[in-house]
């Protein structure tokens, strides 16, 4: 999460993701989640900001293993008679 500074009054908030939080001065410095404004953002000094989060992967190994497994079959064509 990020946190910051709000120079005009010296308050630090921290992001949090779904809640807002304000300092509550004049420059009105506001943060959710990752996103943050404020009335004079050269006012507001960025402390401390995750850039590279974990991601977990969409499949685990297991799923990998069945979806290359599927993958390699083979297409059965089926014949109709025609009449």
């Amino acid at each position: 999460m990020l946190k910051v500074q709000c120079r005009s009054c010296g308050k630090e908030l921290i992001g949090h993701e779904t809640q807002t939080r304000t300092c509550g001065c004049s420059n009105m410095t506001t943060i959710r989640g990752d996103n943050v404004s404020a009335n004079d953002l050269s006012m507001v000094t960025m402390l401390r900001s995750d850039k590279n989060p974990k991601k977990k992967p969409l499949l685990s190994s297991d799923d990998l293993k069945y979806q290359e497994a599927r993958r390699q079959r083979k297409v059965r064509k089926i014949t109709f008679e025609e009449r």
